[in-house]
């Protein structure tokens, strides 16, 4: 069986499967039906490993055993494999979910939260910053941010990071808007997001910004999250950002932003 090494690859990195996986899965396919000494030989598996692999691939819905002796195995067809492999996905994302959410009001969440009081008394201002890379989890964070906020919530973003907001932060700016939160957005303001500008005033007063370019977050006056590459440039498995946890410097740039402010026009 002869298949190339990034087809492989690929398949890893969609399914979710190891090498020996892909490698027995593959060669399956290639036969529709076979034994677990034949597979061994086609894909270049040790055989004291291929009825581990083919029983993983079994409980992974990839592929069914033969009754009868000699024991075979039978492949599925492709299309099939993504739907069984979607819903052990949905079925595994539900189970972890339900067990997280059962943890608010379980004695593990207050000791956890015991040992991060204690823990915090003890850490430096300016200890409390760090980077982050993919925007994803440029969003995660940010996210937790907007959800801690108390008083103000500063955001100035690109035209395309408006929209990537409307998403990511519009659930968490509502429940901020309606604790009373004081929330403010920049960004350049054209008729690709004007819609998404107009969606967001139902909780923040937006305002269009010109000739300047920049990614930040400021919370409370004394946090601030700043993104450091262009997002027009950059993939966004690449893109950085910095976290800080600073009164000095986030009050200066939100004094610095106020006089921008004062000079943008309202988005109507």
């Amino acid at each position: 069986m002869i298949v190339k090494d990034e087809f492989l690859s690929r398949l890893r990195k969609i399914f979710d499967l190891n090498l020996y996986e892909v490698k027995v899965w593959a060669a399956l396919l290639s036969r529709g039906t076979s034994t677990a000494g034949e597979l061994s030989n086609i894909s270049d598996v040790p055989r004291s490993r291929t009825y581990d692999i083919l029983e993983s691939l079994e409980k992974k819905g990839f592929i069914i055993m033969k009754l009868g002796k000699p024991i075979k195995f039978v492949a599925l067809k492709p299309g099939e494999v993504v739907e069984r492999v979607k819903k052990n996905l949905v079925k595994y994302a539900n189970e972890r979910v339900d067990r997280l959410d059962k943890l608010k009001d379980d004695e593990v969440l207050g000791e956890l939260n015991s040992l991060f009081t204690k823990g915090i008394k003890f850490v430096e201002p300016s200890d409390l910053s760090g980077s982050l890379k993919g925007r994803q989890n440029l969003y995660n964070h940010l996210d937790m941010l907007v959800r801690e906020a108390e008083k103000t919530i500063t955001i100035v973003t690109t035209n395309e990071g408006l929209n990537r907001k409307l998403e990511a932060l519009m659930p968490s700016l509502e429940k901020c808007k309606k604790r009373g939160v004081k929330i403010r957005i920049a960004a350049p303001i054209d008729a690709n997001n004007i819609k998404i500008a107009r969606e967001f005033k139902k909780v923040a007063e937006v305002r269009k910004l010109e000739k300047i370019k920049a990614r930040f977050m400021i919370i409370d006056s004394n946090q601030v999250m700043f993104m450091l590459l262009d997002d027009e440039k950059f993939h966004p498995n690449y893109d950085i950002g910095i976290w800080v946890n600073t009164d000095f410097f986030a009050l200066a740039l939100e004094q610095m932003f106020e006089l921008a402010w004062n000079e943008m026009k309202p988005v109507k």
